[in-house]
Formats: structure tokens, C-alpha cells, sequence
């Protein structure tokens, strides 16, 4: 299986659409935001992740560079 930060977005969307269905209420309703909840946690684990990899090449990107600071807290 090959999810994509589209696939992401989507669900999260049709979450939305989900948590706005103004038929839903009481105990359906509550187990809609508890699973809303959820959904927002493993999505921002997701966007985390990507963001790391994308520092990570930026990073790798630089690299290359001869003339390079490191950070501060990499200095010696």
C-alpha cells in the first residue's frame, strides 16, 4: 500500500465532512471527535515524519556545500 500526503488530505477532509453531518449527535457524535482525535494524532506524526525527511535533505543538500556553518549546538 503507497499512501500519498493527497491521500492525507482527503481523509482528513472527509473527516471534516463527517464531524459536521448535523443528524449526528450524542453518543455517535462523541465517537466521531474521539476518532477525529485520533485521526489528527497519526496525521501529525505523518507531517512530522515528512518534515524530518525533508530537513534531512535539505540538509544532505548541504553538504555538498565546502563553505558550510554548522549550527551552533553541532560546533565543538
Amino acid at each position: 500500500m503507497q499512501n500519498t500526503l493527497g491521500d492525507l488530505n482527503n481523509h482528513l477532509f472527509a473527516q471534516l465532512e463527517r464531524l459536521g453531518d448535523e443528524d449526528l449527535s450524542g453518543d455517535k457524535l462523541l465517537e466521531e471527535i474521539n476518532r477525529a482525535k485520533s485521526i489528527t494524532s497519526v496525521a501529525s506524526q505523518i507531517i512530522n515524519n515528512g518534515s524530518l525527511v525533508l530537513q534531512a535533505k535539505k540538509m544532505m543538500g548541504d553538504t555538498l556545500n565546502a563553505d558550510i556553518t554548522l549550527p551552533k549546538m553541532l560546533e565543538g
